[in-house]
């Protein structure tokens, strides 16, 4: 450094030998005598001159010393790498080429040591920020540790949500297991109710269940949240895509729940986790001296912040989760993994599902078409049969039951022949029993009757034969059954024979 050789340089001024000066300033004698050297040569060994500042002696040591620094192994190829580093080419990426293209046998070491003295980077200036009280919160999530449910087994991944008052720092933490919407909404809720009031700005990064579509000057809020704002009287302030500066006491903050809450204990459940955490915040968090305000968050929070928040509204907004779903071809839609039904005029159409706890309100544009409750089992279904086409709500509508009920108005002989289709094993015959039945409204009941009658007296009751019979109109004839073979036959038997006679 400069002032050593200045220390060196007011020694040599003062008549000290070179041996006094290297085991007073512990350096080599070498180095002293060279010093000397460089010192005489430009008059500054004499008692009555000035004593050179940190600049000229800059000018003589500093370059000195670069210069008797070695030639970088990379120098060779410092255009082609330069080059590739205003592309945005990593480091690695580039010694993986250089070895490659020219054989180059040094390591990454060196291309980054190379980048620093050719192409530093320039130190990107921040400043503080200032918010009044009781104006800002920031909002983030943060990875959570694994916990293992002591009841089920089960291993859960969770994240840290984490809502921090910019003025006192005072903060709401949750340990979730996922970053769905609803779990947002939630998150925002218990946080204002522990809390006791709502800011009036919320400042948050851009995550998919907030925003859904990150842009510098207008990015676009879900919906669900937006109506959650309205609901709860606050402004969204989203940072500037990968700019997460922006929001830097809250990210502060889950490092801070990260570090020090976190490591060395044991999480039983997400209840548990989260009763630990509560308390700590109350307790450690809270009352620590900060090391900005130099002073306890929670302290502050309560004598100053916490009146002057936004009152909680009078009744809680439901925060719904708003999401759009298509209607497939089997008239459903699909939301986690449950089906529920909608009209099927709007096949293949997008329609928006308003999720609440315990219902599903699907609409078309601004039109409520369908109202469901809400499922949760995976692969559950929720039908209303009037969303399905005519021909559907007919076929599931004539039941087995309603066919028998038909049938018995026909009459017993139709009701005989239905029966006999359903106590058939091998096929469906539902829609065969709908088919017979639609056929008096072709024919009459009456005539329907006397088909029935006529199959079963052959021994025939099938669709197809009470159908043929009607067409030919052979219900209206007598029956031969009824007729020809009602008496015995009593004539004689053209080759018939005595018992008595034998065969020769």
């Amino acid at each position: 450094e400069m002032y050593e050789y200045r220390q060196v340089l007011i020694r040599l001024r003062l008549g000290a030998t070179d041996r006094e000066v290297a085991r007073a300033q512990r350096v080599g004698r070498a180095k002293v005598a060279h010093i000397r050297q460089l010192a005489a040569a430009r008059g500054w060994l004499e008692p009555s001159g000035p004593v050179p500042d940190d600049t000229q002696l800059a000018a003589v040591f500093k370059v000195e010393r670069t210069s008797a620094q070695n030639v970088s192994s990379v120098e060779p190829f410092r255009d082609e790498i330069l080059a590739w580093h205003a592309q945005g080419i990593q480091a690695t990426t580039i010694r993986q080429a250089l070895a490659r293209i020219h054989g180059f046998e040094g390591s990454v070491h060196s291309v980054y040591r190379f980048l620093q003295q050719a192409a530093p980077k320039t130190p990107a200036a921040t400043v503080m920020l200032d918010f009044e009280v009781a104006h800002t919160a920031q909002v983030d999530f943060g990875q959570g540790p694994l916990i293992t449910d002591r009841a089920s087994g089960e291993l859960i991944k969770t994240w840290i949500f984490v809502m921090t008052l910019a003025w006192s720092r005072h903060q709401y933490a949750e340990i979730v297991p996922n970053q769905k919407v609803e779990t947002w909404l939630a998150c925002h809720r218990h946080a204002f109710e522990w809390f006791n009031g709502v800011p009036k700005t919320l400042v948050i990064d851009n995550p998919k269940c907030a925003i859904t579509r990150a842009c510098y000057y207008e990015p676009q809020v879900q919906r669900s949240y937006s109506e959650c704002a309205l609901g709860y009287g606050f402004i969204l302030a989203p940072c500037p895509p990968r700019d997460p500066q922006k929001k830097g006491r809250v990210e502060a903050g889950v490092k801070y729940v990260k570090n020090s809450f976190v490591p060395l204990r044991e999480f039983h459940s997400l209840t548990h986790a989260n009763e630990q955490l509560r308390a700590w915040i109350l307790g450690e968090a809270g009352n620590r001296i900060h090391g900005t305000t130099r002073a306890q968050p929670l302290a502050l929070f309560s004598a100053t912040e916490q009146p002057l928040l936004q009152p909680l509204p009078t009744v809680t907004p439901a925060c719904a989760v708003w999401t759009k779903a298509k209607l497939h071809g089997n008239c459903h839609l699909q939301y986690e993994q449950c089906h529920y039904s909608a009209p099927f005029r709007w096949l293949h159409q997008e329609l928006w599902l308003e999720v609440g706890p315990s219902t599903i309100r699907l609409y078309h544009d601004h039109e409520l078409v369908a109202v469901h409750p809400r499922l949760f089992k995976p692969g559950s279904r929720s039908t209303v049969q009037d969303h399905l086409p005519p021909d559907a709500q007919a076929y599931f509508m004539r039941d087995p039951q309603w066919c028998l009920a038909q049938a018995t108005l026909v009459g017993p002989a139709c009701r005989a022949v239905t029966e006999s289709m359903f106590g058939k094993g091998v096929l469906d015959y539902l829609r065969a029993a709908q088919g017979l039945l639609g056929l008096r409204e072709r024919y009459s009941a009456a005539r329907l009757e006397a088909a029935c009658s006529r199959a079963l007296n052959f021994g025939a009751p099938t669709y197809r034969t009470v159908k043929q019979i009607l067409k030919d109109g052979l219900d209206q004839q007598p029956s031969l059954l009824s007729t020809e073979l009602e008496a015995p036959y009593c004539g004689g038997a053209r080759f018939a024979r005595a018992p008595s006679q034998r065969l020769h």
